[in-house]
């Protein structure tokens, strides 16, 4: 099937009890056992699973194209549960660009856990990637990357949501995992909180993500997971506006004189243009760009917008703006005259109008 259908139908039953097409809720949080102890029906308690959340997890499977994946609380509940399966003394190399997150994970917490940032490829056990990049955009060659994981004995995680499943599928590509904050494109509406980890196969390391999320809890709630569900049915059309809007953006900001630089792969003049354009069906909603200015005249082009909401996340229907560097506080490396754009699902003149008038 093609993803659009995948997207719509994967974890959808018409309910055996009511006829009804969308699925329903199930709260609970216990489940009943049979006279003998046994939970012949397959669930015993949220925190080791639920109906809903079952659903959702087929429907992520189905759509990175997986032999199995799991919901959780959150993006950052879903890697740091991954970083936690790891054995002790496991090399984790993390690229110059990233979640700033992961980061302060690596700095706070690998040493505790009994891991190590490796310094190359060569001398990892895991290659973390993000593509296309927060907040610069940067892309990586992930089927190229994935062949250098494995000629090292390494496996290859990828964080896939700038990208979703409907742009780029990193597991065709030869990832082993894939990694997406829900709470994003996934949801797509600014109202939900979720991650996901998406496996090419149902191996050791997937049993151990599923034991540590058993233990830990980080599961994923049933009405967020029902959320996200529902906002995987209309992924793929929204993420086709979302794209040819940003487009319009970017190539309207690549032409002011005000803007130093546009960061986004779907411009020719991007370094990771020809990558980007091989790996995903389109470019996505999200760019950045430098203002020729100052932090004070950065953050004062943010203030001038009606549209773009001055807001940390990013996937949801509407346009947001974000000074990024005083969003990540302390220990930042993005550019103090860096904003960073999530294109919604407004008409694109209005959007390019909004940032022309503030950028004046």
């Amino acid at each position: 099937m093609h993803f659009e259908t995948k997207a719509i139908h994967a974890g959808t039953h018409i309910d055996e009890e009511t006829g009804a097409v969308a699925p329903p809720i199930h709260l609970s949080t216990t489940f009943e056992r049979n006279d003998d102890g046994a939970a012949s029906r397959g669930y015993v308690y949220v925190r080791e699973g639920n109906p809903t959340q079952s659903r959702l997890e087929e429907a992520l499977a189905a759509i990175d194209s997986a032999a199995a994946a799991l919901a959780f609380g959150s993006g950052m509940g879903a890697g740091a549960a991954l970083l936690q399966s790891l054995p002790a003394g496991s090399r984790v190399l993390l690229p110059d660009d990233c979640y700033y997150g992961y980061r302060a994970l690596a700095n706070d917490y690998f040493e505790r856990w009994g891991l190590q940032l490796a310094r190359d490829a060569s001398s990892a056990d895991v290659i973390w990637a993000e593509t296309p990049s927060n907040p610069l955009l940067q892309i990586v060659d992930i089927a190229a990357l994935a062949e250098t994981a494995h000629a090292n004995g390494a496996i290859l995680v990828v964080d896939g949501t700038f990208g979703t499943p409907a742009l780029q599928r990193p597991l065709d590509l030869g990832a082993d995992v894939v990694l997406h904050s829900t709470t994003k494109y996934l949801g797509g509406h600014s109202d939900v909180q979720g991650g996901s980890l998406a496996f090419r196969e149902r191996g050791a390391l997937y049993e151990h993500v599923l034991h540590a999320r058993k233990l830990i809890g980080g599961v994923a709630s049933p009405f967020n997971s029902w959320l996200v569900l529902r906002g995987i049915r209309t992924l793929s059309a929204r993420m086709r506006v979302h794209s040819e809007n940003a487009m319009h953006v970017a190539r309207f900001l690549a032409s002011h004189e005000r803007v130093e630089a546009v960061f986004y792969p779907g411009l020719e003049s991007h370094p990771g243009h020809e990558i980007a354009k091989k790996q995903m069906r389109s470019f996505g909603g999200m760019l950045s760009f430098l203002v020729r200015g100052s932090r004070a005249e950065t953050l004062a082009i943010a203030a001038r917008t009606k549209l773009f909401v001055r807001a940390t996340s990013l996937g949801g229907v509407e346009s947001l703006i974000e000074h990024r560097h005083s969003s990540e506080g302390a220990g930042s490396r993005t550019p103090e005259n860096l904003l960073r754009v999530s294109v919604g699902l407004e008409h694109y003149e209005d959007l390019v109008g909004d940032l022309g008038e503030a950028l004046g």
